[in-house]
């Protein structure tokens, strides 16, 4: 038997004892999980109508970002003893548990000498730098405007700055957050909702926008504070998840009387040979991409249901919550 957390129904997430699962079918592989993190879309899932109907009482979903070690394996590419990456879809996600059932189309091999606590953030990593070569951003004035600074909107910011914009405005609820994003070399920073966004995007560019704008927070509001932020004929980045199922008010002439590039993201797991997620891997095995932001607090498995209450009050400051599934 092993322990897991699960969905019981939607709004609740419980731990409890399950079967070990096993690799039956060609391609399938057990990994025993040395650690998860949580994303926002998991919150999303539990709390507000996004979950998978077909993984309700699944066993870890809908944890989705963990890193273990092949116990038992049908496949040929990845032979136990092998340290991985796990990256399925959100809706088939089950890393929060002490062993995880998972194809080997939607795992990343980790270097022997590698730090899986470190390692693990390559997952949520390799899903901005993903969505960052979607965006195609290109330096006009040097400024670019990130809203929101949770794991995600930091990984933005630090291949903004290696894309050459000198100039990173970034927004954020948190100062705690705001604090970490001036380390990774944010220009201006906004403390939400006190201060605008808007007009400080706006001050700094001499009233002309950015030349990108990336929203990596997830409300309407702030898709629309994008909007208004952006240059004429600029780029907008839509990271964050959807407030709501079902439409959703937008700016529609704005956008259209600017002619901007609006690129949502997603899709990394579905990359052909999941190169995002390799280069991820490699970029923060090198010391390439900081992630030290990221590493605490770690919360034992039991004690999931409280971190995802932690990250549903968007971390309590906490860039990120990660979950140690042996402790």
């Amino acid at each position: 038997m092993m322990r897991a957390a699960f969905v019981p129904e939607a709004g609740r997430v419980e731990v409890g004892e399950f079967p070990e699962p096993a690799a039956r079918s060609d391609g399938e592989l057990v990994v025993r999980m040395e650690r998860a993190s949580i994303c926002g879309s998991d919150v999303h899932s539990v709390y507000d109508g996004f979950h998978n109907p077909e993984r309700v009482g699944w066993p870890g979903y809908p944890g989705h970002e963990g890193v273990g070690v092949v116990v038992e394996s049908r496949s040929a590419r990845y032979p136990t003893g092998v340290r991985v990456l796990t990256v399925p879809t959100g809706r088939d996600g089950g890393c929060f548990a002490e062993y995880q059932l998972i194809d080997d189309d939607h795992v990343v091999p980790l270097p022997a000498d590698g730090d899986p606590a470190r390692l693990l953030m390559a997952q949520q990593y390799g899903t901005t730098l993903y969505s960052m070569r979607t965006f195609e951003p290109v330096v006009g004035n040097g400024v670019a405007a990130i809203i929101g600074a949770g794991s995600a909107g930091l990984f933005f910011l630090q291949q903004a700055r290696q894309l050459g914009f000198e100039h990173v405005v970034v927004s954020d609820l948190d100062e705690r957050r705001l604090a970490v994003a001036r380390r990774l070399g944010a220009r201006t920073l906004v403390h939400a909702p006190d201060e605008s966004f808007v007009d400080a995007v706006l001050d700094v560019t001499g009233g002309t926008g950015a030349d990108i704008v990336i929203e990596a927070a997830g409300y309407d509001a702030l898709r629309s504070a994008a909007v208004d932020a952006v240059a004429m004929r600029g780029t907008l980045g839509f990271f964050g998840f959807p407030e709501r199922l079902g439409p959703a008010p937008f700016p529609m002439f704005e956008a259209f009387r600017k002619v901007l590039r609006i690129q949502w993201a997603g899709g990394t797991q579905s990359e052909p040979g999941l190169v995002s997620f390799r280069d991820a891997v490699q970029h923060i095995h090198e010391g390439r991409i900081d992630v030290e932001h990221c590493l605490e607090p770690v919360y034992p498995l039991d004690r999931l249901p409280e971190a995802l209450a932690v990250a549903r009050r968007h971390g309590d400051g906490a860039v990120k919550l990660s979950i140690d599934p042996a402790a």
